[in-house]
């Protein structure tokens, strides 16, 4: 049975069983071939490996690494490293997928990994994370390289982590590889407009759904939970674009004002601090209150499994946007459908972060860098027209946004999974 009240059941949280859902539903409205379905279910390789790092008091630790390569069939695999304590071999599989589906979704010749190590940076020393970061890509660099498989920035890493893996790849092949991570800082070979993009295709996702609802933008409410890179830059954009910021959150909890929160403020507060924690203005209100608090836009930019069986039918958004990766479980999905919330899918919400990491990735092979209005024009227009494709997906096969996604996504994976053929 599915839970109305408390938290969901255990496996209605396991992200990579979220995705096969989601898999299966398109696959059935679609006919995919037995033998495809087969192919494009499994990933393509999973690697594990031990990562030991002698700490700054001298005692060894070991922590666990993975890299899951879910697809090569459209091109080199890519996808983000994740640093979290809670990081499972299930979350970067589900990912991973995610990632397949996320570049298929926006035509960009990629498809899908995803990396995480078991560790928590908050808690780490810059030194000790360097190890980490360099220990976990030499550990791997077998599978790496810009024809194989291109990391990213994701939860706990930025730019400096993907100068640490590029550094470490090129020592090892003994020549300068910029185009072997994307997401770099610009000095080494960054793209302008990369740190902005994914909260920026988040905006630009917000213009479109409410086109399409007859919303209007001036004054429309947005709550955003998470306050890292995506959520306190669409928290920004939101701002400047005439939006209302009632709400934004961090790991220490959130705050909330009806009226809309002084955002320049708010961010100047939380990069001096690292923390929404002691700032003056609005009232505190905890994570789980900001998902169903009174908005017309919620942005789940967090981590997975935040909107549940346990809360979707108390979100009050007449639209979300997820900023992050598997927010909404797949029992949710079905509750927020027949509220008529419009879903605008992380497959393609935040799909404007790999769409510049292509960008980069293409500008490192080429050794020609794009100024930033070039970058950001070429963005928007992968993007809306993502957009319209999905939706027309959805409209042809009379679904959700998210299964329209699904459905556009996997019928082009199996295409030129369908054309490359089988080598054996």
């Amino acid at each position: 049975m599915t839970p109305t009240s408390g938290a969901p059941a255990p496996a209605e949280r396991n992200p990579y069983e979220a995705m096969l859902r989601r898999f299966d539903a398109a696959a059935k409205i679609l006919g995919l071939d037995p033998n495809l379905y087969e192919l494009l279910k499994i990933p393509d390789r999973e690697l594990t490996v031990a990562i030991p790092v002698i700490l700054d008091d001298g005692s060894l630790r070991v922590f666990p690494g993975y890299r899951v390569q879910h697809s090569i069939s459209r091109g080199p695999c890519k996808g983000g490293i994740r640093f979290a304590p809670d990081v499972t071999i299930e979350e970067v599989r589900a990912l991973a997928a995610w990632m397949t589906w996320k570049c298929a979704v926006v035509g960009i010749p990629f498809g899908g990994a995803k990396g995480g190590v078991r560790c928590d940076p908050r808690k780490m020393s810059r030194r000790e994370v360097e190890q980490v970061v360099r220990r976990y890509t030499a550990s791997i660099m077998d599978i790496l390289g810009p024809e194989r498989d291109v990391p990213a920035p994701d939860m706990g890493t930025d730019e400096q982590v993907m100068a640490w893996v590029m550094d470490t790849y090129s020592m090892h092949v003994r020549h300068t590889v910029t185009a072997v991570v994307t997401g770099k800082p610009i000095a080494l070979g960054g793209s302008k407009g990369r740190r902005e993009s994914t909260g920026r295709g988040v905006t630009l996702m917000a213009r479109e759904a409410l086109k399409v609802l007859g919303m209007e933008r001036e004054g429309c409410r947005v709550a955003i939970q998470g306050a890292g890179n995506v959520g306190s830059i669409a928290a920004s954009l939101f701002h400047e674009q005439g939006y209302r910021v009632v709400a934004i959150s961090d790991v220490s909890g959130g705050i909330h004002d009806p009226e809309g929160l002084d955002i320049p403020s708010l961010l100047a507060h939380l990069q001096q601090r690292r923390t929404l924690e002691g700032y003056g203005g609005g009232d505190r209100i905890d994570n789980a209150a900001l998902l169903t608090c009174e908005c017309d836009l919620l942005v789940p930019a967090a981590t997975e499994n935040q909107i549940t069986s346990a809360n979707a039918e108390r979100v009050r958004a007449r639209v979300v946007l997820e900023g992050a990766n598997g927010p909404t479980t797949a029992e949710a999905d079905a509750i927020l459908d027949k509220k008529g919330t419009f879903v605008v899918p992380d497959i393609l919400c935040n799909a404007g972060g790999v769409t510049v990491s292509y960008f980069e990735w293409v500008q490192d092979r080429m050794g020609y860098f794009w100024e930033e209005s070039l970058v950001n024009e070429r963005l928007e227009r992968i993007l809306v027209n993502s957009f319209h494709d999905v939706r027309g997906s959805a409209e042809k096969h009379n679904a959700s946004m998210r299964l329209g996604a699904y459905i556009l996504a996997i019928a082009r994976v199996a295409e030129t999974t369908r054309l490359r053929g089988l080598y054996a």
